[in-house]
């Protein structure tokens, strides 16, 4: 039955009229029609250019039939592993398997191998030898070349070679995936197609473009794989290139070699979509939720994230260390216009289930609605220079009024009661704006009682690792956030979201956080521990010991005991942490901090045993006087005629 989806079976495919599909995308999610999915933008893009797609969403990868469901593709197969890289998705920093997976039906795990991109695509190779294989999304983009691996600690060659695909499309993949279609469809073969932006090949001969006249076009060499694999002091170097290359106005072509004369050349990355182009794509006829065939697994639980939210913006100059949004969106921002999101936000009023809520109004950072200064959209991004770290450009634009602008239209359309902001708030760049006005209806009216924000640490130190504001620009924050409410009368709180063991994290800054968190009389329910995802400065930090930015030595926790410690500071109150904790304080020779001194952060054993065994008793005692209460009211309840 056309249910407005795109083919998933053979019998699909008949009702449609195809004999043949154009691509088959093989995907680690299920099959979700939604923009907040990249497989549904990329196959949505690529049937508005008259190309037939269809989907075969988790395949068995144990069984090779299960890639063969919808027959061999006329022009190839394209793969994604997913909204998440697959080993993220699979584990815990801790390497601990997750009990559940949003993105599979009914939330259950393990329905995607671990590293699906290379597992998928070695499947496709063995079953179809001559086929071409794109591969594509997040896993592969930050794959592209030589990269650390966390789950098994070690680095990893391109994901190019190691899945026998033929091209990675990386970054968001709608202009070179259509470049990509048409070249095939013209007849060049897979292996002559080196031109795309965008893309990433493998080759043997790179004496064209490493003597090339044009130096854009002339390759960079990277150290070897062999080398990186040897020093990782190389790697560190390589990435440092690498990072300075991700501007699509300003890169240069990256060129990394392998054993056996084998080249992994990267092209440098597709142009900044227009505010036209990014409004095109989100009007296509996405039918905006999971495939109904997943209704009686009980759906997929991530639609429940954004269903009700609209995306308005992509690309961010932030440039945090431990975020990968450079190497794949990008430091460039791209907006969807008014009529674009005003239209989708209709949409939502008409579903049955809609509440009067508008989840989110974002992207990777929400108040980024335009690029960072007129210059980017020209000359791109500054090499060597970040926007708004450690200090703000002066040529940055920090003018709020056309999201402002934005949010009361979404606020005044009919149906809407409520319109929240919940993607991040860069408070630093919020603070730059001259005019509050911004500011103070973010606290008016799009707050829950709640604003998280990143602050992320509060050791000078350790921000400058993270790429992050100071503390003093936090705090300058927090007060004027107070001011706000307090003028509003409103009582919201801010919820800062904080991460332990980041490179440069010693001890000493771990107690320094909790110190901070005693002051504020606050204990964050849940803490991130640093998690090194392939192609972030800070997981090459943690690798190498080495920042890339200016080749200083950095210190790494990478034991996992003291990482427990520095989890246990920052949630310093919790009874099974105490033992830890104290371990923490001994060994950061802050002894003065275990007493009875209000500044204390734990008290002696004995005195703590005490005061558990007196909290104990006085809960009991409660209890017990709660419960007598209850009697006496069911006995007058009794009573009444």
């Amino acid at each position: 039955m056309n249910n407005g989806f795109l083919p998933i079976s053979r019998q699909d495919m008949e009702e449609r009229g195809i004999r043949q599909l154009d691509f088959v995308y093989v995907i680690g999610d299920a099959y979700v029609d939604h923009p907040s999915f990249g497989h549904a933008i990329i196959s949505r893009v690529l049937e508005s250019h008259g190309y037939r797609v269809g989907i075969i969403s988790q395949p068995d990868w144990r069984d090779e039939r299960s890639i063969a469901i919808l027959g061999r593709p006329r022009l190839g197969f394209l793969i994604a592993a997913g909204n998440m890289d697959s080993m993220v998705n699979h584990y815990f920093v801790s390497k601990k398997r997750r009990p559940s997976d949003a993105y599979t039906p009914g939330g259950v795990m393990g329905k995607r191998p671990d590293y699906a991109t290379i597992v998928y695509g070695n499947l496709i190779r063995k079953t179809y030898k001559d086929v071409p294989i794109i591969i594509g999304g997040i896993e592969a983009s930050l794959r592209r070349l030589a990269h650390y691996d966390y789950w098994s600690n070690s680095l990893k060659r391109s994901i190019l070679l190691d899945s026998q695909a033929d091209l990675i499309s990386y970054g968001m993949g709608e202009k070179s995936i259509i470049e990509i279609a048409d070249a095939l469809q013209s007849g060049i073969d897979v292996k002559d197609i080196t031109f795309i932006p965008g893309t990433v090949y493998k080759t043997r001969d790179i004496s064209g473009i490493s003597g090339s006249e044009d130096e854009k076009y002339n390759a960079i060499l990277l150290p070897s794989y062999e080398e990186m694999k040897a020093d990782p002091e190389k790697y560190a170097e390589s990435f440092g290139v690498q990072y300075e290359n991700t501007d699509p106005f300003t890169a240069r072509m990256l060129a990394e070699s392998y054993a056996g004369g084998i080249y992994v050349v990267q092209n440098p990355p597709q142009k900044p979509l227009t505010t036209e182009e990014m409004d095109d794509i989100y009007a296509l006829p996405y039918q905006r939720t999971y495939h109904p065939s997943y209704e009686k697994q009980g759906g997929v639980p991530a639609i429940s994230e954004i269903k009700f939210s609209l995306i308005s913006n992509r690309g961010c100059f932030g440039a945090c260390s431990f975020c990968a949004l450079t190497f794949h969106q990008g430091r460039i921002v791209q907006v969807r216009s008014h009529e674009s999101i005003l239209s989708e936000a209709e949409e939502l009023t008409k579903e049955p289930d809609f509440k009067g809520y508008i989840h989110d109004v974002g992207g990777p950072t929400a108040n980024f609605r335009h690029p960072a200064c007129e210059k980017q959209l020209k000359c791109g991004a500054c090499k060597n220079r970040q926007c708004l770290y450690p200090t703000p450009c002066k040529n940055m634009n920090t003018d709020h009024s056309d999201y402002l602008e934005l949010l009361r239209k979404l606020r005044a359309l009919p149906g809407v009661k409520k319109v929240f902001v919940r993607s991040g708030i860069r408070f630093d760049y919020l603070l730059e704006d001259k005019d509050d006005a911004f500011f103070r209806e973010l606290v008016e009216h799009h707050v829950s009682g709640q604003l998280k924000v990143a602050p992320e640490h509060i050791s000078d130190t350790v921000l400058e690792r993270m790429g992050k504001p100071r503390r003093s620009v936090y705090e300058r924050f927090v007060k004027q956030y107070e001011r706000i409410n307090e003028k509003l009368g409103k009582k919201q709180f801010l919820v800062p979201y904080l991460m332990s063991s980041h490179p440069g994290s010693t001890l000493k800054e771990a107690v320094e956080l909790a110190e901070y968190l005693r002051d504020l009389n606050y204990m964050p329910e849940q803490v991130q521990d640093f998690y090194p995802t392939p192609s972030t400065l800070s997981t090459v930090m943690y690798y190498t010991g080495i920042d890339p930015r200016d080749k200083s030595k950095v210190y790494v926790c990478r034991n996992p005991h003291e990482k427990a410690m520095q989890r246990a500071l920052i949630q310093y109150r919790k009874p099974q942490n105490y033992e830890l904790v104290k371990e923490a304080l001994l060994k950061a020779g802050r002894e003065d901090l275990i007493g009875f001194d209000k500044k204390c952060l734990i008290r002696p054993r004995q005195a703590a045993g005490m005061q558990s065994r007196n909290q104990n008793g006085q809960d009991n005692k409660n209890r017990k006087g709660l419960q007598k209460k209850k009697t006496i009211r069911n006995v007058h309840k009794k009573k009444k005629p």
